[in-house]
């Protein structure tokens, strides 16, 4: 019996990759010096899969960014802006697209299907120009060949590459870029030849756009891609591999009849319903790779349940046609579970990380094949119990609190007649200014939490240091004059962190780092059982920065959409269900805030729409059971109180009418990096009649905008929204940033909004 992993986190088990990343991009460290970090992570990855007896190993799935980018290198899809005269890519282009320069904007980045992981995308039109410009799939099998391993390369399939690039600018948004799989069919044959010429025998081509909804002309895309590639591909053994979701019917159909394909994978954890597909009608002679170790979540996997749906699966596709695989690539998991020293044993039994699904999925292909490790499933099955009937996972009262069948928690009066009670209270002027809520995190702010985490410095000088890195923040945005102030954050690591880590049923870990973009790389909390809030968690420091200053001060939360999808979740219960009892702790924080004097509350919801399924038909009933969730946050303060959100990273055109079902006051939004389609909508005519603040730059890249640059954006956002319900803001947190970036931006975008004020007042 063989296995299988679909891919496997490349930032390192400490997060190596991170830190070589930004030392290379502050000229500390040279070009060899992060490739040496490379070769050494890929080669311990290669030598751990072939260690553990993996028989398929995933090569080309290391990235020094991002795969996406990675596959536009390999096609020579440099956009015009970035100057590259042609040859082989060097990082230098690479990173200006993933990054942008000192005269260039970055491309836009997006999320990677429902996940938390942003890629770059394409930006294609019928005047690009294709060449085969990167030899890294090449390159990274034959490094690995070097070493004894023979990989299999994985690609991103030539169709879903195109369904996931956006027409560049200037082209029409109505252009197919389907009609470009004749332009780049050629470059993919280019390497398939040189893959073959190098040895390979099999070639992963990931193709997870077929579990999407796709209508005729896309499926018929599948098709004639393959059946051009067929006799490129003859003598190759092709798997191409799905993943997130079901598949739908209608695409099983089209990918089970590609020509020149010897094998499919499938997500058998997110697609359970993938099943009766295959159980109905697999086609003979073709290798099953059978996705049921979870990629996604990081929960041990229940092994005799696998082997049993494994076994069932035997006897349609063949012994030797049956391949044990991961669901989806494991780098949307932590890498490895060795370097949690904190985690207490009982929940640490629960728990795989990449290193332990590879693990997992041998000890399954061991077990079919009748090499069953008794001791392994054993062990297995005592941590499945010990988690099933522990008194830490269930707590019946947070249980009863959370069934909420039938409610439907609203604010008593509507958005327009709440926004005028404030603004009697708040008095702010036209255009108010305010930041999305963290200011830079500097070098010297994580040493004061690191010690007192560690416990080196006393909690007096922690209050102490904290205090005064808020007085800088409110004293800087007071010298710039925003309106709506922040306290800057200082006392928080993540955003979803910082609150998991004052709520019960929520484990954390000292490495369970997973990459988000670039070297940036989050690590969710484990919600393992039933959550409630304790005690207060931010008013403490709210009623401090309020006390600084005469100006609004807002109260910062992270709302429970968010806490729910940026954290490893519990799969025992329904999502939801976890949501709403996350949901009643916030509602909580936000009465005790508003009895402590703070009138504007945000509550982030950044993470609303990445939780969107990937299929049309289950958006009503996620977006219901969302937007209810946040609702319940806030539904019991007064009409004085002004509830901010804000959003990011996400395309909102389709679920606009659930963000204004969200009822909040004030919505914050990223609007530059997407090329502001956000501002669409509007002037398709959808009415929004709560306060927005589309950002007017982009915070994820260090250039900074000029004045009539914000000037320009704020005119063009008037143009589509009505002056007084229009705030001014960029597009995401400061957290990121350097003090010598964020000034001055804030200082043009304070300059740039009074300018527009003026002219307003004088067309009056």
């Amino acid at each position: 019996m063989a296995s299988h992993i679909v891919g496997y986190p490349r930032m390192g088990p400490k997060r190596e990759l991170k830190f070589a990343l930004e030392s290379f991009w502050d000229g500390k460290s040279s070009a060899e010096d992060l490739e040496k970090v490379a070769t050494d992570l890929k080669s311990s990855i290669w030598k751990q899969m072939s260690e553990a007896g993996i028989k398929y190993i995933p090569s080309n799935t290391f990235s020094y960014y991002d795969q996406v980018l990675d596959t536009t290198a390999m096609l020579g899809a440099v956009p015009e802006r970035y100057s590259w005269t042609g040859g082989e890519i060097g990082l230098s282009t690479y990173f200006s697209m993933a990054r942008g320069n000192a005269t260039v904007p970055a491309m836009e980045m997006t999320k990677w299907f429902d996940t938390n992981y942003h890629f770059i995308v394409p930006e294609l039109g019928p005047s690009t120009k294709f060449s085969y410009a990167s030899h890294k799939a090449v390159s990274e099998y034959k490094e690995a060949k070097a070493l004894g391993i023979d990989t299999v390369p994985v690609l991103i399939g030539p169709v879903s590459y195109l369904l996931l690039s956006k027409p560049a600018k200037g082209v029409e948004k109505s252009f197919s870029l389907l009609s470009l799989l004749g332009s780049i069919l050629p470059i993919y044959k280019e390497v398939v030849a040189e893959l073959k010429a190098a040895g390979a025998s099999w070639i992963q081509f990931d193709e997870p756009t077929l579990v999407k909804d796709l209508d005729a002309h896309e499926l018929a895309a599948f098709s004639s891609a393959y059946a051009e590639l067929e006799s490129a591909l003859s003598g190759l053994n092709v798997l191409i591999e799905t993943y997130f979701a079901d598949i739908p019917a209608e695409s099983y159909k089209t990918l089970t009849s590609l020509s020149g394909v010897t094998a499919y994978g499938f997500d058998l954890i997110r697609g359970a319903k993938t099943l009766d597909l295959i159980r109905s009608s697999f086609p003979s002679g073709k290798y099953l790779f059978a996705g049921v170790v979870d990629g996604r979540n990081i929960w041990a996997d229940d092994l005799a349940a696998s082997l049993s749906t494994l076994q069932s699966l035997e006897a349609v596709a063949g012994k030797d046609k049956l391949v044990v695989s991961t669901s989806c690539s494991l780098m949307h998991t932590a890498v490895d579970l060795v370097n949690e020293t904190k985690l207490d044993d009982e929940i640490k039994s629960w728990l795989a990380f990449a290193a332990q699904k590879v693990v997992e999925v041998n000890a399954l292909a061991k077990a079919l094949a009748g090499q069953k490790d008794e001791a392994y499933f054993a062990a297995n099955a005592a941590a499945l119990a010990s988690r099933k009937s522990s008194p830490r996972v269930t707590n019946e009262e947070v249980q009863k609190a959370a069934a909420l069948k039938g409610s439907d928690h609203r604010r008593a009066t509507n958005v327009s007649a709440r926004l005028d009670a404030q603004q009697k209270k708040l008095n702010l002027p036209v255009l108010p200014t305010t930041t999305i809520g963290s200011f830079p995190q500097t070098v010297e702010l994580r040493r004061v939490r690191r010690e007192y985490k560690a416990k080196k410095i006393s909690e007096e000088e922690y209050v102490s240091a904290i205090k005064e890195e808020i007085s800088k923040v409110v004293k800087i945005q007071e010298e710039l004059d925003i309106d709506v102030l922040v306290h800057g954050e200082p006392e928080r690591n993540d955003m979803v962190e910082y609150f998991g880590e004052q709520l019960s049923g929520f484990a954390f870990t000292a490495n369970g780092w997973v990459q988000s973009y670039g070297s940036r790389c989050v690590k969710p909390p484990i919600i393992y059982g039933d959550v409630s809030r304790p005690n207060p968690m931010t008013v403490f420091w709210s009623k401090m920065a309020q006390s600084m200053t005469s100006r609004p001060m807002k109260g910062m939360l992270t709302g429970p959409v968010t806490i729910l999808n940026w954290s490893f979740v519990r799969n025992d219960q329904p999502r939801f269900e976890t949501c709403y009892q996350i949901a009643l702790a916030i509602k909580k924080e936000v009465e005790d805030l508003e009895a402590a004097g703070i009138q504007v509350i945000q509550i982030d919801e950044a993470a609303l729409r990445e939780g969107l399924p990937l299929r049309k038909s289950e958006h009503a009933f996620y977006l219901d059971w969302a937007v209810h969730s946040f609702r319940i946050t806030n539904c019991g303060v007064q009409d004085t109180t002004q509830i901010h959100t804000h959003m990011c990273y996400s395309n909102f055109n389709d679920i606009i009418h659930s963000i204004i079902d969200m009822d909040a006051d004030v919505i914050t939004i990223e609007n530059s990096r997407s090329d502001e389609k956000l501002l669409s909508v509007f002037r398709e005519g959808v009415k929004y009649g709560a306060g927005i603040g589309p950002g007017v730059y982009d915070i994820h890249s260090p250039r900074i905008p000029s004045t009539e640059e914000i000037a320009d954006r704020i005119n063009k956002m008037l143009a589509v929204l009505d002056t007084n319900i229009l705030w001014v803001n960029p597009d995401c947190g400061l957290k990121t940033r350097k003090y010598t970036e964020v000034k001055p931006a804030l200082t043009n975008m304070v300059s740039a909004t009074k300018l527009i004020r003026t002219q307003l007042a004088s067309a009056k």
